[in-house]
C-alpha cells in the first residue's frame, strides 16, 4: 500500500491538533490529584470523553475490523459489551464510587477489606490493564510502520513518544479533552466510511456473492464463546481503574452517572461501521492482512481528505486508549503502593526521631520542619510509572506482532475481573457482610484459577473460572452474615 505525502500530512495534522489541545489543558495540572482525577471538577463532557477516549481503542476500531474480515458482524460484540458495561456502571456503580472521594479501586477495596486486599488488587489490575494497552499498541505499530515505511522498532519508538505527549503532562485532564476531540473525529469519519462500505456490501452483487453464510448474523459461530467474551467485556468495564478513575474525576455523583451513560451512547455504535469495513475488505481484498483492513480501506477506498482525517482519528483512538490505560496503572501503583510505602517509611523515621529526642529530653515540637516538595515528588513518580507502562506495553506488542488484537482485550478483561468484580460489588451493595480474610482469599485464588486456565490452555473462558472460585469464598460468608 502506497501512502501519499498529502495523506501523511493530513494524518499528522489531525493528530497534532488534538495533542495540542491536550498539552494546553496540562498547563493547569500541578499536583497528583490534578493529574490523576483532574481536581474532581470535571463535567459530563470531560468525564465521558475520558471514558470513551480510553475504551474506544485498538479493539473497538482496528481489532473489530480485523475480526469482522474473517467472522462477520459478530465482531461487533466487543463494543456492544463496552456500551452495556457503561450503562450498568451509570445505573449502579458510578454514584456510590464517586461519593467515596477516593482515587483508585484498590483504595476502595482496602477501605472495606484491609490493606492486603488493596495492594493485591492494585497489582493484579495493573497486569490486566497492561494487556489492554498491548491490544492498542499492536495495530498502532503496524499502522505507523506502513505509513512511514519503517520497521517495527522505530515505529514502536514513535508510538511511545506520541502516547507520552498525549497523557504524560496533563493526565486525566488531557485524556478527557483529547477523548472528546478524537471521538468527534471518529464518529463523523467512520460513519461516512462505514456507510459506504455497508452500501457496497449490501447492494453490489459482486461483493455480496462472495460473502460466507452467516456474515450478518450477530450470533454466527460458537454462541457460548461469543456470550462468554461479551460477559467478560461487560464485567471488565466495571472493574477497570482507567474508567473508574474518570468517574472519580467527576464534580459530583450525578455527573459521574450521566457521564457513564453518555460514554455508552458514544462507544457502543462505533464498532458497527468498523465491522462493515472489515466485512467489505474480507470479501473484496482477502489478500490484505486482516489487522490492516481498516487502515487500507481508509487510505485506498476513501477520498484523500476524508481518509486522512479518519486515519488520524484511528491513530488517536489507539494513542488515547494506551494513554488512558497507562494512566490508570500509574495512578494505582503510585497511590496504592509507592505513596503508602513512603508514608509508612516517613512514619517510622519520625517515630525513631521521637525516641531519640525523648532520650535526649528534647521536645519534638520545638524542632523546625523543612518544606518538602512532597506532592511534586509524587506527581513525578506517577508520571514516570505512566511512561514506563507505555514503554512496556509497546515492547510486549513488538515481540508478539501478528497476534489477534481482541485476544489481548478479552484476556485482559478476564484477568482483571475474575478476582475483583465480586469483592467490589459486595463492598458497594452489601458493605460489612464479607470478612477481610474471605475477600483476600477470594481475590488471590480466583486470579490464580484464571491464570491457570490461560496458561494450561483449558477449555472455557478464564473469567468464569475466576468468578466461580471467587463466589466459593464470598457467597457462604455473605449467607452466614445474613
Amino acid at each position: 500500500m502506497e501512502v501519499s505525502f498529502v495523506q501523511i500530512a493530513i494524518i499528522c495534522a489531525t493528530i497534532a491538533v488534538v495533542l495540542s489541545f491536550g498539552i494546553r489543558a496540562a498547563r493547569s495540572v500541578h499536583s497528583t490529584k490534578g493529574f490523576s482525577v483532574g481536581g474532581r471538577s470535571a463535567g459530563v463532557p470531560l468525564v465521558a470523553g475520558g471514558i470513551a477516549g480510553t475504551c474506544v481503542g485498538g479493539g473497538a476500531t482496528v481489532g473489530t475490523a480485523q475480526l469482522a474480515a474473517t467472522t462477520g458482524l459478530s465482531a461487533w460484540w466487543f463494543t456492544i459489551g463496552s456500551g452495556v458495561g457503561l450503562i450498568i456502571m451509570g445505573l449502579f456503580y458510578a454514584k456510590p464510587l464517586r461519593r467515596t472521594a477516593l482515587e483508585t479501586i484498590p483504595q476502595f477495596l482496602a477501605q472495606n477489606f484491609g490493606l492486603t486486599c488493596g495492594v493485591f488488587s492494585s497489582i493484579v489490575s495493573s497486569i490486566g490493564i497492561l494487556f489492554s494497552a498491548v491490544a492498542s499498541c499492536l495495530p498502532a505499530i503496524y499502522i505507523i510502520s506502513v505509513l512511514f515505511g519503517i520497521s517495527f522498532v522505530p515505529a514502536t519508538i514513535l508510538l511511545v513518544l506520541a502516547v507520552a505527549a498525549y497523557a504524560f503532562f496533563g493526565g486525566m485532564k488531557s485524556a478527557g479533552v483529547g477523548g472528546i476531540l478524537k471521538m468527534i473525529v471518529i464518529w463523523i469519519t467512520m460513519a461516512i466510511a462505514g456507510f459506504m462500505a455497508g452500501h457496497a456490501v449490501l447492494t453490489d452483487p459482486a461483493v455480496s456473492s462472495v460473502l460466507p453464510s452467516g456474515t450478518f448474523n450477530l450470533f454466527h459461530g460458537d454462541i457460548s464463546h461469543i456470550l462468554a467474551n461479551f460477559a467478560s467485556v461487560v464485567i471488565g468495564m466495571l472493574c477497570t481503574q482507567s474508567y473508574i478513575q474518570a468517574i472519580f474525576s467527576a464534580s459530583n455523583p450525578r455527573t459521574a452517572s450521566v457521564a457513564a451513560f453518555t460514554a455508552a451512547l458514544i462507544s457502543l455504535p462505533v464498532g458497527l461501521p468498523c465491522a462493515m469495513v472489515g466485512i467489505y475488505m474480507g470479501a473484496v481484498h482477502p489478500e490484505v492482512t486482516p489487522i490492516l483492513s481498516l487502515p487500507v480501506y481508509l487510505l485506498t477506498e476513501q477520498p484523500v481528505l476524508l481518509g486522512g482525517i479518519a486515519m488520524g482519528g484511528i491513530m488517536l483512538s489507539l494513542i488515547g486508549s494506551i494513554a488512558g490505560l497507562s494512566l490508570g496503572i500509574g495512578t494505582m501503583l503510585s497511590r496504592d503502593i509507592f505513596h503508602r510505602a513512603r508514608v509508612t517509611l516517613r512514619a517510622r523515621k519520625i517515630h525513631k526521631l521521637a525516641e531519640d529526642l525523648e532520650q535526649q529530653e528534647i521536645d519534638i515540637t520545638e524542632i523546625p520542619t523543612a518544606n518538602h516538595p512532597y506532592h511534586l515528588s509524587e506527581l513525578a513518580v506517577t508520571r514516570l510509572i505512566v511512561l514506563l507502562t507505555i514503554a512496556l506495553a509497546a515492547f510486549i506488542a513488538l515481540v508478539n506482532e501478528g497476534s489477534q488484537v481482541l485476544f489481548w482485550n478479552y484476556l485482559s478483561m478476564a484477568l482483571r475481573s475474575g478476582g475483583i468484580f465480586l469483592p467490589l460489588s459486595f463492598a458497594i451493595f452489601a458493605s460489612g457482610t464479607i470478612t477481610n480474610l474471605s475477600a483476600t482469599l477470594s481475590m488471590v485464588l480466583s486470579t490464580a484459577a484464571a491464570l491457570l486456565v490461560v496458561f494450561l490452555g483449558a477449555a472455557g473462558n478464564p473469567l468464569f473460572f475466576g468468578l466461580a472460585v471467587s463466589a466459593l469464598f464470598l457467597v457462604p460468608c455473605y449467607l452466614r452474615h445474613r
